[in-house]
């Protein structure tokens, strides 16, 4: 490791970049592990990144409407394409990927045998993020797609029924010192969620008595990440995007959970 951190310090030897810090817009799903990868950029002399974290669809509404970042990494590959393709942005490149599982209220005996009957079980509070502004609500409709090929009718009993409690636009702000999965859940607004494998690990964190249940095979939806740098971003800022894709940066994205990039 000290050999890494140290062949990477002169790679990133940039005595300029300190002074203004590269603005990265980043999906919520990565908060914790950014935050871990800026803190090892610091270290090795990549200087200070400001982070701003949300729904990825919203943020790249907002950078498509003009608003001004340096990187923008995605929970999907399809919203940072949008802005290389409308010219706003280099290409994109996969960074990460991550899986969906649901997290649930122990008192559900949640498992991958009764997955399916107990989110169409019309007394279970099923949450969700929401499509279209967040790519977490994309794929748990794309779960409900998968249902309905086991269950004709699953899809619309489903869609119908999913409460979609996060990453609307006008959604509740996660606190800054938990999520606002364990924190939906402890309090009742849900009995199950279908989220990022990484969110429900750090909701079980905060709440051990929740249940973190993988998707069965027929139910299964993977996320890939995508990652661009604006236009006119800053060499600081396309260093720190080299660097989540560099070794050390996948060392830490790879103990938060996510998968590397095919």
């Amino acid at each position: 490791m000290r050999r890494v951190l140290a062949t990477l310090a002169l790679a990133i030897a940039l005595p300029s970049m300190a002074q203004t810090p590269p603005k990265v817009y980043a999906a919520g799903s990565l908060k914790s592990a950014l935050a871990e990868a800026a803190a090892l950029f610091k270290v090795v002399g990549g200087g200070e990144i400001a982070f701003e974290f949300g729904p990825s669809g919203v943020l790249r509404d907002r950078l498509a409407k003009g608003e001004a970042a340096d990187v923008f990494a995605s929970a999907n590959m399809e919203h940072p394409k949008a802005l290389a393709d409308a010219g706003k942005a280099e290409p994109v490149r996969m960074f990460a990927r991550n899986s969906m599982c649901a997290v649930a209220h122990p008192e559900l005996n949640l498992n991958q045998g009764n997955f399916l009957p107990t989110l169409l079980d019309p007394n279970v509070k099923l949450a969700t993020s929401t499509p279209k502004a967040d790519p977490s609500g994309d794929y748990a409709w794309l779960v409900f797609e998968r249902a309905e090929k086991i269950k004709p009718g699953a899809y619309e009993a489903l869609s119908k029924k999913a409460l979609q409690l996060v990453g609307g636009p006008n959604s509740p702000a996660p606190p800054s010192n938990r999520s606002l999965y364990g924190l939906l859940l402890e309090r009742g607004d849900a009995d199950l969620f279908l989220t990022y494998c990484t969110n429900a690990t750090i909701a079980k964190r905060e709440v051990p008595s929740l249940v973190v249940v993988p998707l069965p095979e027929s139910l299964s939806v993977g996320a890939e990440y995508g990652l661009v740098t604006m236009n006119g971003a800053s060499a600081a800022s396309k260093t720190f995007a080299d660097f989540l894709l560099s070794p050390a940066g996948q060392s830490v994205l790879q103990r938060a959970g996510f998968a590397p990039p095919r």
